[in-house]
């Protein structure tokens, strides 16, 4: 096998790299409901995968054998199954990383994320420039 045929999956493992860090960071919280995930998920991978069998069949839709490994499900290639997965969970960390932000403000996502502990340790007098006065 030659490195092209691994391109649709590299890209995808791109998008998932990309991504990734909305849930760490900003709060996200796509995987830390998967129950929700689920019900998202499957409805959309269904519909695309009955989708693609229909035009695959009917020859309205074909692979690149120079960029797909060859690998297939039934006669659906493992990239497009992985396609069906990986897009739609990308925009929904996006979607919800938005919605931190909108709802809470740069610094709220930030906090609801996991550097929060880091972001939202208590400020000591030492450490602020203003007088002891002032923090009270």
């Amino acid at each position: 096998m030659r490195l092209d045929q691994f391109q649709y999956l590299i890209v995808m493992a791109l998008c998932v790299a990309v991504t990734l860090p909305l849930e760490f960071v900003l709060g996200a919280r796509v995987y830390r409901r998967p129950r929700r995930l689920l019900r998202t998920m499957v409805p959309t991978f269904a519909a695309f995968v009955a989708w693609d069998v229909a035009a695959i069949r009917l020859g309205h839709w074909t692979f690149s054998p120079t960029y797909t490994t060859g690998w297939k499900v039934g006669n659906i290639p493992v990239e497009e199954l992985t396609f069906f997965v990986v897009i739609p969970l990308c925009a929904l960390l996006s979607f919800e990383a938005v919605r931190q932000v909108q709802r809470l403000g740069w610094v709220g996502a930030l906090r609801s994320g996991v550097l929060g502990r880091f972001l939202s340790a208590p400020v000591t007098a030492a450490a602020d420039p203003r007088s002891t006065e002032e923090l009270v």
